[in-house]
Parts: C-alpha cells; sequence; structure tokens
C-alpha cells in the first residue's frame, strides 16, 4: 500500500464507528499497560467501541501516527475526531469530561 492508501484506509476506518481505539493488542489481550488503562476506562464508562490492533500492521502502526500527528499509540477516536492517547484519556475520565464528550457526540445515554 502506498503511503497515501494507507492514510485513507485509516479515515475510512475512524469514520466507519463511532468510537474507535487504535491499540497494541486487543480489548481482551491488550499488549502495553497503556492500551489496557484506555480499554479499561471505556469499559468503566460503557460505551461500545471498535479496536484496531497496530501490532498486526506495521504500515497502520507507522501511518496512525502521520494521520493524527501523535506520536504515541493507543488512540482514541470518537466520531472521527481525534481525542488523544491514554494520558489525555485518564485525565478526561478522572475529570468527567470524557463522560460529558461522549455524551455530547451521542454515543452515551
Amino acid at each position: 500500500m502506498t503511503d497515501q492508501a494507507i492514510l485513507d484506509h485509516i479515515k475510512s476506518t475512524v469514520e466507519a464507528d463511532d468510537i474507535v481505539l487504535f491499540m497494541k493488542g486487543s480489548p481482551v489481550f491488550p499488549q502495553c499497560g497503556f492500551s489496557s488503562l484506555a480499554t479499561k476506562i471505556l469499559d468503566i464508562i460503557g460505551v461500545e467501541f471498535a479496536s484496531v490492533n497496530v501490532l498486526e500492521d506495521m504500515a497502520v502502526r507507522e501511518g496512525i501516527k502521520v494521520y493524527s500527528e501523535w506520536p504515541t499509540i493507543p488512540q482514541l477516536y470518537v466520531k472521527g475526531e481525534f481525542i488523544g492517547g491514554s494520558d489525555i484519556m485518564r485525565e478526561m475520565y478522572e475529570s468527567g469530561e470524557l463522560k460529558t464528550l461522549l455524551q455530547e457526540k451521542g454515543v452515551l445515554s
């Protein structure tokens, strides 16, 4: 795949579901502590989300960093908008901002 094809693939993935988490591993078996934290936060809030295991495709693993202009994984997207990584998710969860955002975006009642 070309670089543009990878970015197009990532864009369509991000837009295909309301909540998408690019992570290392899967929600059932996260492969790093940061990805584990991100999935736990979403599970505690009680939202369904799609996940992409970046360890399965190095082009996606590197491409997502270019797409978001964010150097680390995991990366959370809500309604196509990049929200942040696990540290930002944790801060937003602890302040209640993440739950509010999800409600405002219509993905959490």
